[in-house]
């Protein structure tokens, strides 16, 4: 599955550290943006990960799953970066 995963993290610490996380699992589209394709079993592993990196008072993250139908349909005003996911193929 295709999700956009965004984070609001108020620590310098903790944001870099989900960054850093988030970076393994997918691409940097913004600054606290990223696009990911993520099986079940990556899904549960990074959302076990993020719950011990973030303070649930302070912090934020959110996955957007996103169909093949709605991404096609993502408009980009400004620049962007040259790279096609393709969810239907894995590599292993």
């Amino acid at each position: 599955m295709f999700y956009l995963v965004c984070y609001d993290i108020v620590s310098d610490t903790r944001r870099n550290k989900v960054s850093k996380l988030l970076e393994s699992y997918g691409l940097r589209v913004q600054k606290s943006v990223f696009e990911c394709v993520l099986d079940e079993q990556q899904y549960k592993s990074i959302s076990k990960l993020l719950m011990r990196l973030v303070n649930k008072r302070e912090d934020q993250v959110r996955f957007y799953p996103m169909s093949a139908h709605h991404r096609c349909k993502v408009a980009v005003v400004g620049t962007q970066p040259e790279l096609n996911i393709d969810d239907a193929a894995f590599i292993v």
